[in-house]
């Protein structure tokens, strides 16, 4: 299984860093890892097993769960984010032009911002599609 950094796999990792940056529904984490909804139910499970993330009720919602970085959460998080920045680090050491690879990188940043749009909007399409019939 591929690591991300620590005890974190990869996948993992992605769905701590997304709860940390504001998403906190599983149905948006789905969406935004190109993940089938049980695939990340069960991480969500895993994580909050770990003690990593906790669920909590949404007021005038009785089915939503709002997903959160408990602070062993965070611990886990940062502890990946900075082995890996350690190992991308050791790379770029032997790269002859880093800002090259950075602003490649900004591009490629870009592209999937715009595909993943895309794709939500084709999705909502979809959805709207099939409700209206």
């Amino acid at each position: 299984m591929e690591r991300a950094g620590g005890d974190l796999t990869l996948a993992q990792y992605r769905l701590l860093a997304l709860v940390s940056g504001g998403e906190d529904r599983a149905s948006q984490l789905a969406g935004r890892l190109a993940l089938a909804k049980p695939t990340v139910s069960a991480t969500v499970e895993t994580l909050v097993e770990r003690g990593w993330l906790e669920r909590t009720a949404v007021a005038g919602d009785r089915r939503a769960v709002r997903l959160g970085l408990t602070p062993a959460g965070r611990v886990a998080l940062d502890t990946a984010e900075h082995a890996m920045r350690e190992r991308l680090e050791a790379v770029l050491e032997r790269v002859a032009d880093v800002a090259l690879v950075e602003e490649a990188l900004t591009q490629l940043r870009r592209a999937l911002d715009e595909r993943r749009s895309q794709m939500q909007t084709e999705r909502a399409r979809a959805e709207a599609a099939g409700s209206v019939g």
